[in-house]
């Protein structure tokens, strides 16, 4: 007798995921709310037209089995690639100091004319990346296995 696959068997795959228009993003946005990542792991390679991030992504997909299993929440380390960058602005960001954390709170897209548009990366701090990009493209791919994250507790946003 064989056994239908469930959702719960695909709990350890790794994620490989393609944003190409504002709604995919808004999914991926929800995925990486929460990730942290030192300053020393964003990099613009200007000729590939690449802005990346090594990251390390709280598993909201993962929250809610763990809260049922009771045991640690989990992160994961992730690669966030946006193609296709024309330019990259940053506000209350220190590129001086490589050991810097930082949080990821938000990552939207604005549309401008001819599927050109801005993705801001909203940091916790006040801190804002902003990229410049003639079209919508973005890929986050898990990297590592899954841990549990240092704290073992997930993320909370006082009201």
């Amino acid at each position: 007798m064989t056994n239908d696959a469930t959702f719960e068997d695909g709990r350890e795959q790794p994620l490989r995921l393609k944003a190409l228009d504002a709604d995919d993003l808004a999914v991926m946005a929800a995925l990486v709310q929460d990730a942290i990542f030192p300053s020393a792991e964003m990099k613009w390679d200007t000729k590939a037209r690449r802005f990346a991030i090594l990251i390390n992504r709280f598993r909201w997909e993962d929250a809610e089995h763990a809260q049922l299993r009771k045991r640690g929440y989990e992160r994961v380390q992730s690669v966030l690639a946006i193609e296709d960058v024309i330019k990259v602005q940053s506000q209350g960001v220190d590129k001086s100091d490589p050991d810097m954390i930082y949080s990821l709170l938000s990552m939207t897209f604005t549309g401008g004319e001819d599927g050109t548009g801005r993705i801001e990366l909203t940091l916790a701090g006040d801190g804002v990346i902003g990229l410049d990009v003639e079209t919508l493209e973005v890929l986050l791919r898990d990297v590592t296995r899954p841990y549990i994250a240092p704290s073992a507790k997930a993320p909370s946003h006082p009201a």
